[in-house]
């Protein structure tokens, strides 16, 4: 390591301990924070987290939703950019547009994502595609627009991806997700190295997440028990889970962390040749 980069490391150290002694390490007051598919399920918890924490808030999504139903948390409220992060110019818009707003942006979580279960054998071109473009490209673009501005930061700032244990096994019905949450966990580490000191990149592994949607896709009440009972923690995760690890992976608690791919999976699913085994004793 150059003597300039190694000085580079230290000021950017002193400058984290200097934060992390003069205010709560979770007080985000007089930061920034975008999360993209930040109006529902997942996105909400982490935009509301953020706003409860004390930061200014953007969302943004395909289809504005009414004003009331916008992320809050006590008297606080995002505010709304209408875009469709899939395109490259537009993904750039909603940081201007946060940066035009607010004066800058410390926090980027890409968490706009997910695809229907569609048999690999009779995906289409353009659903892969599209697939794709949602879960790695997007993020992909958000996140060049991002470092642009917080590498000319004083303080930098963060980048956070929403990854899926998808990504890290195999997933059947959901090929062409689970290869870009694969591909996303890799620009995570590969950003991190390319663009440290000043912007860490780091992402959330979500495993089985009772969402908005998780009850029709696990087909009701009696489907999210059984597979709550795969989870050696025996429940399914919470978007709360997801908001929690980005506060912290976004603090002074993890300045030395970048690069990172945080499983959050309850343990991981059950081993299924443990239940044959169970099966067969029994």
């Amino acid at each position: 390591m150059s003597a300039t980069r190694s000085g580079e490391g230290r000021e950017a150290g002193k400058a984290a301990d200097a934060r992390d002694s003069s205010r709560d390490p979770l007080d985000f007051t007089g930061q920034v924070a975008v999360v993209t598919g930040g109006s529902r399920g997942v996105g909400r918890a982490i935009a509301e987290a953020y706003l409860r924490a004390g930061a200014d808030v953007l969302v943004c999504g395909r289809n504005e939703p009414a004003t009331e139903r916008l992320p809050s948390a006590s008297d606080r409220r995002a505010v709304f950019f209408k875009a469709d992060v899939r395109d490259a110019e537009k993904a750039a818009a909603v940081v201007r547009n946060a940066v035009e707003r607010f004066g800058h942006l410390d926090v980027l979580v890409n968490n706009a994502g997910g695809s229907p279960s569609v048999p690999s054998a009779e995906a289409s071109p353009r659903f892969v595609s599209s697939v794709v473009a949602l879960n790695l490209l997007a993020p992909f673009y958000c996140a060049q627009a991002a470092y642009a501005v917080m590498q000319a930061q004083e303080a930098g700032g963060c980048v956070i991806n929403i990854a899926s244990v998808s990504g890290l096994r195999p997933s059947p019905g959901s090929a062409a997700y689970a290869a870009a949450k694969a591909g996303l966990i890799n620009l995570t580490r590969t950003l991190a190295v390319e663009w440290a000191p000043k912007v860490r990149v780091n992402c959330v592994v979500g495993g089985l997440l009772a969402t908005e949607s998780a009850d029709e896709h696990y087909g009701g009440e009696a489907g999210l028990r059984a597979v709550a009972a795969t989870v050696p923690l025996k429940r399914m995760g919470t978007p709360a889970d997801v908001a929690g690890i980005c506060l912290f992976l976004s603090s002074p608690l993890s300045a030395y962390v970048t690069g990172a791919a945080i499983e959050a999976h309850g343990g991981g699913e059950w081993p299924a040749y443990l239940t044959a085994l169970e099966r067969e004793r029994k």
